[in-house]
């Protein structure tokens, strides 16, 4: 049996915790999402978990609504075979992407994640600008990132250090490992990683291993797999929902479906964080109003032209930079629409009593 201590409530969380939601109801944790089905967990027990009313209709967007690694509030019921979900405990970091497709709005993936497994195959798989995008969403959520390169076993060991060598000239603070699951020194190493009490979570593509590096690390074939399709190199969904899995040595493990469109919101956090020595050298420009297009004294172009940005990095922040802009802004309108259309119902509403 687990306290909620080892399931990751550590003091800062306990600190967060209403006291007036304490009076009525437990704190559990959100350990599975699966559409409008969660399982929670108070350590004790895991039980099948739904929204009061009360949480679901004062919902104003998904991030409102409970996400794998949430703490709680919940009344449990039938000898602990239902537990209703009455409120959310303040969030430490939040994990979340555009959502699929033309909407404005958010996905959440999962909150309260300490390190999250950015994992790339060094095959097919392997893409500098993709990762940039993964780095601006973990970045932009002040969750501390690790590249993994699954699969190292497949190519020379020295292109694996050039592909080492390519993500640290754009990302040189963060912590870059090869793996391959045929080795285990490999997966005792991204182990030692892993923390009594933390949470982490394995982010990237279908097909790069993700599953397969969870059951490596469990010592067990718990979770299905599939090969990658053999016909175009791409990989098949295995996992369709999110879950936290709880190793052996402590250390929690959300393990993620694979992101085929990887859509970022209203990121600026994330992008300065992410392209930083765009950011430095536009300071170093002649004009404070540098467009960095022709400019002559322009800090950039310059860089480009001696080969110390690279090209190709620059537009995908351009292009990451306009998407942001152009998200942030329609984000905004849906939500005054939203907005607008409450006010509406609710004159109605209140008309009609009137009448």
């Amino acid at each position: 049996m687990n306290t909620l201590e080892d399931i990751g409530l550590s003091h800062w969380f306990q600190s967060q915790l209403d006291a007036d939601q304490m009076a009525f109801h437990e704190v559990a944790r959100v350990i599975s999402v699966q559409k409008d089905s969660y399982i929670i967990t108070n350590g004790d027990c895991e039980v099948f978990a739904e929204l009061s009313g009360a949480l679901f209709y004062n919902a104003n967007s998904s991030t409102d609504l409970p996400t794998v690694g949430d703490w709680v509030y919940a009344d449990f019921y039938d000898e602990d075979t239902l537990a209703i979900i009455h409120g959310i405990a303040p969030r430490k970091t939040i994990l979340k992407r555009k959502a699929a497709g033309k909407l404005f709005d958010f996905q959440l993936i999962a909150a309260n994640i300490d390190v999250a497994f950015i994992i790339q195959s060094v095959d097919y798989n392997f893409n500098l600008r993709r990762l940039e995008r993964y780095l601006v969403m973990v970045n932009e959520s002040e969750i501390t990132p690790v590249i993994l390169l699954s699969k190292c076993d497949l190519i020379a060991e020295n292109e694996v250090t050039e592909i080492k060598e390519s993500i640290l000239n754009i990302a040189p603070q963060v912590t870059v490992q090869s793996f391959s699951n045929l080795n285990l020194e490999s997966i005792d190493f991204i182990k030692s990683y892993l923390s009594r009490g933390n949470t982490y979570c394995l982010l990237g593509s279908s097909g790069v291993g993700k599953t397969t590096l969870l059951n490596s690390l469990l010592g067990d074939e718990q979770f299905a797999t599939q090969s990658v399709s053999k016909k175009n190199s791409k990989g098949r969904h295995t996992t369709t929902s999110r879950e936290l899995i709880q190793l052996e040595n402590g250390a929690m493990l959300i393990d993620t479906p694979g992101m085929r469109e990887l859509g970022n919101m209203a990121t600026d956090t994330g992008i300065d964080e992410t392209f930083s020595e765009i950011l430095e050298l536009s300071q170093e420009c002649k004009f404070s109003n540098c467009s960095h297009n022709n400019e002559k004294g322009c800090a950039i172009l310059s860089a480009i032209e001696n080969g110390e940005l690279s090209e190709q990095r620059y537009k995908n922040y351009l292009k990451m930079r306009k998407e942001s802009e152009f998200k942030e802004f329609s984000y905004s309108e849906k939500k005054q629409k939203d907005k607008n259309f409450s006010k509406l119902i609710k004159s109605t509403m209140k008309n009609r009593d009137r009448w």
